[in-house]
């Protein structure tokens, strides 16, 4: 067929696929992950979310069975791309642990966040105190696991204890806040020094 062969499901302009239109459910999760981030969790309702996104609140209950689970799916997604991210970095030194702990605050101090508004599950943790909300609680597993992670990469490195682990946990926490209040160019720009520096000290 001339100008390029017809695909089902599909639309083609100049003889190139178009791309698929977004479902109502993703346009739904993006538009809430974006609002919950630039305005806050609390002030934004199911109302706004399904209006900018171009659907119903009908169709947003349909696909999440309420406001706080959607929070808590936009969260997962967050973690999941924070492992990613994390798995990458430590990847490109596999074996060598006190390598891999430098990496990663190299590559958080290098990272360009522009209008950064901080650790969305952070923000998250802070905002929806309730002990039992479920959003809340994929907030806490993950500071958990990040708590995990250094924990074993430091002991791996020789640390004799969780204070290594601890104090880098610490500053990762502080970085986030410190580059939100101060910019690229404030104590993160000292991050990756501050870590090998604490490390030096307390895997000697």
């Amino acid at each position: 067929m001339a100008g390029g062969t017809a695909k089902v499901g599909s639309s083609t302009v100049d003889g190139k696929d178009a791309p698929a239109k977004k479902s109502a459910r993703d346009r739904i999760f993006e538009t809430a992950c974006e609002l919950f981030y630039a305005r806050g969790i609390r002030a934004v309702g199911v109302e706004t979310i399904a209006s900018e996104a171009g659907a119903t609140k009908m169709t947003l209950y349909r696909n999440f069975p309420s406001k706080d689970e959607l929070v808590a799916e936009c969260l997962r997604d967050q973690a999941r791309q924070a492992w990613s991210w994390w798995d990458e970095v430590v990847g490109a030194h596999a074996g060598d642990p006190r390598r891999q702990l430098e990496a990663l605050f190299e590559a958080f101090g290098q990272k360009t966040c522009g209008d950064t508004r901080g650790c969305a599950l952070s923000n998250a943790a802070i905002e929806l105190h309730e002990p039992d909300h479920v959003a809340r609680a994929v907030a806490v597993e993950h500071k958990a696991e990040t708590r995990r992670r250094l924990g074993a990469l430091c002991k791996a490195a020789g640390a004799r204890d969780e204070a290594l682990a601890d104090a880098l946990f610490l500053m990762l926490e502080g970085a986030y806040v410190a580059r939100v209040t101060l910019g690229e160019s404030g104590p993160v720009r000292s991050l990756s020094a501050g870590a090998r520096a604490l490390m030096d000290c307390m895997l000697a």
